[in-house]
């Protein structure tokens, strides 16, 4: 394998491109197309018209009545991704990449999917689109999330079972990339998550980073300041770094990602190159990724995004654990207090939060990143309930 240092690529140690050869130079025209296009007035104007008009953005940015009046302390705030189009902040970043596809002129996109949400969208841009899509999850995923696989199939992908490996997020992830290596020619690799060698994490932040600009705009429109916190749940880190983007710079705000207990990368991972890329990474004695687990399809990847580690690493972010019984718990209080069903994804920001919120004083501000929304989990929730 060669090792590539792309200098923009990097955040600290973290980041950059260990890929072979031949994949590179795919890389390389990607970064090059992209830095082209991000700033082009008429890609802007593009990118813009399908998010409000197709997606439904802006969505908004909900008060907490209830549930702060129940938890007591901090104001919160929901950052209201359910509501786009698909259920989840996926699609901003699917509309465009694939945007960016259809100008490089491909005319079979790729993606790989653990919830099924960032599938869901694949398949569902390509649709709009008219280009061929193959889908990889995790055999495993694909029986927890069934209900999103046949979304997949209905919208016209291909959505194809990985069985190696324990058959999650991780080994789809494998695969696509095997993939893109022999089909490049003709193939865009729609990267889901911030992960993946450079240009991939770059470009999900930059399309993602749509959710903080709204959310930063609004919270100053209803509280005239900015908030305190902000929290969002953190697997690859995708909804994460959307939400996190236009604070980075404003230090008065805490930046916190949540993570599953079994699938704590940031908490307890150290560095190490995965999918191409250098992040913390669990790994076991063997020094090989540590099979992970969590409730929650979405995240369930022994690794994260390079920027994230960055942040933990830096201490410009705080990332901490919650169980799936707080999930769970997360899961049903959100349902009963404001009439939200959370995906079991977003119910880790939730559970966070309802720890954190009533250790904060009532003129402070707490914004949670809904991620999306609960439809795809309402059945394996009410199996796990059952079960209880």
């Amino acid at each position: 394998m060669s090792k590539v240092k792309v200098e923009e690529g990097y955040f600290g140690q973290f980041g950059g491109s260990f890929v072979p050869p031949e994949l590179q130079e795919v890389l390389d025209y990607l970064s090059e197309q992209f830095y082209k296009y991000k700033d082009d007035p008429a890609f802007i104007e593009e990118f813009k018209f399908y998010l409000k008009e197709y997606v439904g953005r802006e969505n908004p940015l909900t008060y907490a009545n209830r549930m702060t009046k129940e938890l007591g302390g901090a104001r919160i705030y929901l950052k209201r991704e359910d509501l786009n189009h698909t259920g989840a902040h996926k699609i901003n970043n699917a509309i465009g990449q694939i945007l960016l596809a259809k100008r490089m002129g491909a005319k079979r996109i790729i993606a790989e999917t653990g919830a099924g949400q960032h599938g869901v969208a694949t398949a569902t841009a390509c649709a709009m689109f008219d280009m061929d899509c193959t889908i990889y999850m995790g055999a495993e995923d694909t029986k927890r999330q069934a209900l999103n696989v046949f979304r997949m199939e209905l919208l016209g992908a291909k959505v194809v079972p990985v069985t190696k490996g324990q058959g999650r997020l991780k080994d789809a992830v494998d695969v696509a990339l095997e993939d893109l290596v022999e089909n490049y020619q003709n193939t865009f690799y729609l990267l889901g998550s911030a992960v993946g060698p450079h240009p991939f994490p770059t470009m999900v932040k930059h399309f993602q980073s749509v959710i903080s600009e709204e959310s930063k705009r609004q919270i100053m429109e209803k509280e005239g300041r900015l908030p305190d916190a902000v929290i969002a749940c953190a697997g690859g880190g995708s909804n994460a770094i959307g939400a996190f983007a236009h604070y980075i710079e404003e230090e008065s705000v805490r930046l916190i990602g949540v993570e599953p207990e079994k699938a704590a990368t940031l908490t307890k991972g150290v560095p190490a190159v995965l999918h191409g890329f250098k992040c913390l990474v669990l790994l076991d004695e063997e020094g090989n990724p540590q099979p992970t687990y969590s409730i929650a399809a979405g995240l369930d990847y022994p690794g994260i995004g390079p920027e994230h580690s960055y942040l933990k690493e830096s201490g410009r972010a705080e990332y901490v654990t919650v169980t799936n019984e707080e999930v769970l718990e997360a899961f049903q209080f959100l349902s009963r207090t404001e009439g939200i069903i959370p995906a079991l994804e977003s119910a880790h920001a939730v559970a966070h939060a309802m720890k954190l919120a009533p250790t904060m004083d009532p003129d402070q501000i707490l914004v949670i990143n809904l991620s999306g929304r609960g439809d795809k989990d309402v059945q394996q929730v009410f199996e796990m309930l059952k079960e209880n």
